[in-house]
């Protein structure tokens, strides 16, 4: 790897406004170096950002934290975010409707990690044969250090582990949709056992779910924008860059008059790819990013009478096109008005938007007994929204063969293999932080 140390007066830029992007940007901040962000959206998140519909403030798709997000948490807590008011906390819980019968599962206020066997042991909807069958394979993951021998697809290590299908419907297919947003089939099941370490077997309240109250914006980037705006630092948005280069003077942005003593590349896989100077020196990187695919996720807004609710802020749904149910008149204030998440691709993808929100209408009638129909509905596809996070994908790193350009974003890989994350905001944030210290030429 390469590693370039630079003195603290020399800028950087750092190309792309999102949660990885402003991660590198609040860690080099910190660290002393002045940075200047370039996002060519008028609006700070990217695939996780606050939207203007119809005057409503909404979000470009529904995204939830755990608490083992430690990265992400302590990040939005320097920039002065407060979780309490900006977050809302629940305990580790897993609430589907299924065609067969309710499945809920909530930890116990045990010690840990008394209170995720708790969990397993007390969930509703399933049998005592399925509860031990679940115990005994997250128990021998535990066991093996969260490590297999080689990586698989879940589905695969879950029948291997003697899962019964009414276990898979109504806890994992859920639960893996959800963290890795790729199907059970093609999904990886060493990422999975990542994840299942840090949240369901890790510390007391790493498994707590933490649902915004704000918007993606607010909830960390905008903050981030303020706080480096306070130290000196620039972030300029509606700045699309479109070329970058280097020269003896440095880093070269649409060939302008400004020098940058290092960059580093915070947008999607595919930008990246179209950044890249023409050199062979990146072959290697340009293989990693022409091999990565992906899954789309749709968020499928649905305004009803004010008086409409669930019994619970967030809520699953099996069996259907439906996956996740979040009330935000609970969480943002907005009374009435539902956003129903469809991760993965499915023959929905296809459906345009008056379809599919008349058939999440229908489902949502199915299993809440909804009255009357939506006074309005927006659906929004993110046909990109994360990378497949499928078995032994050669994901790049943060460094190149370049000196001085640095990638970061949630389709990296850091040094430790243990480390190693779906497309989530921690993962993104974690990668930032990394590109940030091997910039400074730390290693992390």
């Amino acid at each position: 790897m390469v590693r370039l140390s630079m003195p603290a007066e020399q800028r950087i830029a750092i190309i792309g406004g999102g949660y990885a992007g402003m991660a590198a940007a609040v860690t080099l901040a910190a660290g002393g170096r002045r940075v200047c962000v370039f996002e060519g959206a008028k609006m700070l998140g990217g695939r996780a950002r606050g939207v203007e519909l119809d005057g409503r403030r909404l979000d470009n798709g529904q995204h939830i934290l755990i608490g083992a997000y430690r990265t992400l948490l302590g990040l939005m807590q320097q920039v002065g975010v407060d979780e309490a008011q900006a977050l809302l906390r629940l305990p580790l819980t897993l609430q589907q409707r299924t065609p067969h019968g309710d499945f809920r599962m909530v930890a116990p206020e045990w010690p840990a990690p008394l209170h995720s066997l708790g969990a397993l042991l007390g969930a509703q909807g399933i049998g005592w044969g399925d509860k031990f069958s679940l115990m005994k394979l997250v128990l021998g993951a535990q066991l093996a250090g969260f490590r297999l021998g080689r990586d698989m697809p879940v589905l695969d290590w879950l029948q291997q582990g003697g899962q019964s299908p009414q276990l898979i419907e109504r806890f994992w297919q859920p639960l893996v949709v959800a963290a890795l947003n790729t199907p059970l089939e093609t999904a990886s099941a060493q990422i999975l056992l990542n994840v299942l370490r840090d949240s369901l077997m890790g510390g007391r309240h790493d498994g707590d779910l933490l649902i915004p109250r704000v918007d993606f914006t607010e909830l960390f980037p905008q903050p981030a924008a303020d706080w480096l705006a306070d130290r000196g630092s620039e972030v300029r948005t509606s700045s699309l860059v479109r070329s970058i280069a280097r020269d003896e003077a440095g880093w070269q942005l649409d060939a302008g008059d400004e020098r940058f003593a290092a960059v580093v590349l915070a947008v999607s896989p595919q930008r990246v790819a179209d950044l890249l100077p023409e050199t062979a020196a990146l072959d290697t990187l340009r293989g990693q990013l022409a091999a990565l695919h992906y899954q789309p996720i749709q968020t499928v807004y649905l305004q009803y009478e004010p008086d409409v609710r669930l019994e619970t802020p967030m809520i699953g749904v099996a069996g259907g096109l439906c996956q996740w149910v979040f009330d935000r008149g609970q969480i943002h204030g907005s009374p009435g008005l539902f956003a129903v998440v469809l991760s993965a691709r499915g023959d929905y993808s296809d459906w345009d938007a008056v379809k599919l929100a008349q058939r999440v209408h229908e489902e949502l009638v199915q299993h809440f007994g909804l009255r009357k129909p939506p006074q309005w509905s927006r659906v929004i596809h993110e046909k990109r929204a994360t990378f497949a996070c499928t078995p032994d994908l050669p994901r790049p790193g943060n460094a190149t063969a370049l000196p001085g350009l640095w990638l970061a974003g949630d389709y990296t890989v850091g040094e430790q293999p243990d480390s190693v994350y779906p497309a989530t905001l921690e993962g993104a944030v974690r990668s930032g932080c990394a590109a940030a210290a091997g910039v400074v030429g730390l290693a992390i």
